[in-house]
C-alpha cells in the first residue's frame, strides 16, 4: 500500500476501529503496512527485529517473511497467548525493564504500546538500549487527544478519561479493557517529538501521522492541531 494512497488510510482507519472485534485483521494489514514502511530505512532481511509489547505475535509472519529474525517480548502471559503462536521467539517481560543485553537487535519495534506504558519515556530509553548502534527505532502511537486518543471510551476521553470510563461501563456492563490512568495514558505528539529530538544517542530519521498520506506530514508542525489530527504518530529513529 503506497504511502501517499488515500485508499491506504481508509483500510487502516475501517480495520482500526474493527480492532475490539477483529483483532487479528487490523494487526495483520498494521503489519504488513509496518513492514512496507521499515523498508524504506533500513535491511529486514537477515536483521534481528525485537517488538515490544507484540502481544499474541500477529506482526511475526510479516517480518519473517520480509526475511528477519523476528522475537516479541510482551509483559501479560493471556495477550502472549492469546493468538495461539508457540513458536520461539515469545519472551515474558516488561517493556520499561527489557531482558535484552545493551545493543544487541538490529531494530526495535514498537506499535501502539507506548500509550499502554506508566512511564513512556523509560521504555523509550530501554527501546535505544537494546539497539546497537547504526540500528533503526521504529516507534508508534495512539496520541491521547486524538479522536481514537480513549480507544474503545473514545470519543467521550475529550470530557476526561475516568468519566469515558464511567460512562463506558454504565453502558455495556463492563469495565473497559483499557482503563484510563492503569493501561491507559495520555501520550502527546509535542511530547514525543521533545524527547525524540532532545536525546543525544539517536537521530530522528521520520516523524509521520502513521495512518495518513506522507503529504500530511506538515501538520506535525502545527501545534494543537497537530494533537487531534494526527491520530497515530510514527517515528523512526537511528542508534548513534
Amino acid at each position: 500500500m503506497a504511502s501517499t494512497s488515500i485508499g491506504r488510510s481508509v483500510r487502516l482507519f475501517r480495520a482500526a476501529r474493527r480492532e475490539p472485534v477483529d483483532p487479528a485483521g487490523f494487526y495483520s494489514l498494521l503489519a504488513a503496512d509496518s513492514v512496507h514502511q521499515l523498508s524504506r530505512f533500513t535491511t529486514l532481511a537477515g536483521s534481528l527485529v525485537l517488538d515490544v509489547g507484540g502481544g499474541p505475535g500477529y506482526f511475526r509472519s510479516a517480518f519473517q517473511q520480509a526475511g528477519a529474525h523476528y522475537v516479541w517480548v510482551e509483559p501479560d502471559i493471556s495477550e502472549l497467548s492469546a493468538g495461539g503462536i508457540v513458536e520461539p521467539g515469545r519472551v515474558l517481560g516488561s517493556a520499561l525493564d527489557m531482558p535484552f543485553a545493551t545493543a544487541s537487535v538490529d531494530i526495535c519495534y514498537s506499535s501502539n504500546v507506548l500509550e499502554h506504558v506508566p512511564d513512556p519515556w523509560r521504555m523509550c530509553e530501554e527501546m535505544v538500549r537494546v539497539t546497537r548502534p547504526g540500528g533503526v527505532i521504529f516507534l508508534s502511537f495512539t496520541n491521547w487527544l486524538s479522536p481514537w486518543g480513549g480507544h474503545e471510551t473514545a470519543p467521550w476521553h475529550y470530557l476526561g478519561g475516568h468519566r469515558a470510563a464511567r460512562r463506558y461501563e454504565r453502558r455495556t456492563g463492563t469495565p473497559p479493557k483499557n482503563r484510563y490512568g492503569s493501561s491507559l495514558f495520555a501520550v502527546s505528539v509535542a511530547d514525543a517529538l521533545a524527547w525524540a529530538h532532545g536525546h543525544h544517542g539517536i537521530d530522528v530519521v521520520a516523524a509521520m501521522p502513521r495512518y495518513l498520506p506522507a503529504w500530511t506530514r506538515p501538520i506535525l508542525r502545527v501545534p494543537g492541531v497537530r494533537e487531534v489530527v494526527t491520530w497515530n504518530l510514527a517515528m523512526v529513529f537511528r542508534r548513534r
